[in-house]
């Protein structure tokens, strides 16, 4: 099974990505596909900076560094995945990307974000989830909060022993 894992660098899109670490060592058979969309720029920015190909660098390297803590986790996990930074609509871009890559499960954080009409689950993921053709798990900040306390309780019993 290939999983679609969107990151965007919140506790709760870390606490999807922990979601789906637990899923493998209770042996689901998975690999991962990490994403990150960066949203295009704005005329104000592109005034601003005069120069496209510094934004798109900026752009890159910032989804590159929203990328990294996923990806930590998943190598001290032992998961394979691969890695993309992508430009557009956050969740149009998701729906190309899962399409692209095989992915046959989205698993994601919700904000709670948005418009008035999602705003309990979050614009975007509102929009993967109408969007998909594949199922959808949705990690709620009760879960993220869940998640945080199970880290914190795993930790402290390492740092006993």
């Amino acid at each position: 099974m290939k999983i679609l894992l969107p990151v965007d660098g919140s506790e709760l899109s870390m606490a999807a990505v922990r979601f789906a670490v637990g899923l493998v060592r209770q042996g689901l058979q998975a690999d991962v596909v990490l994403a990150n969309v960066q949203e295009p720029a704005s005329l104000y920015e592109l005034v601003v900076a005069h120069d496209a190909d510094m934004i798109e660098r900026i752009s890159a390297e910032a989804g590159a560094h929203a990328l990294e803590p996923a990806q930590a986790l998943l190598d001290q996990a032992g998961i394979a995945y691969e890695s993309e930074v992508a430009k557009g609509d956050p969740a149009h871009t998701l729906i190309d990307i899962l399409e692209r890559y095989g992915c046959e499960l989205v698993v994601m954080g919700a904000r709670g974000q948005g418009t008035l009409r999602s705003a309990l689950l979050g614009s975007v993921a509102n929009e993967v989830l109408h969007a998909s053709g594949v199922p959808v798990m949705i990690v709620k900040p009760a879960q993220a909060e869940m998640e945080a306390d199970t880290a914190n309780e795993s930790n402290e019993a390492i740092s006993e022993a």
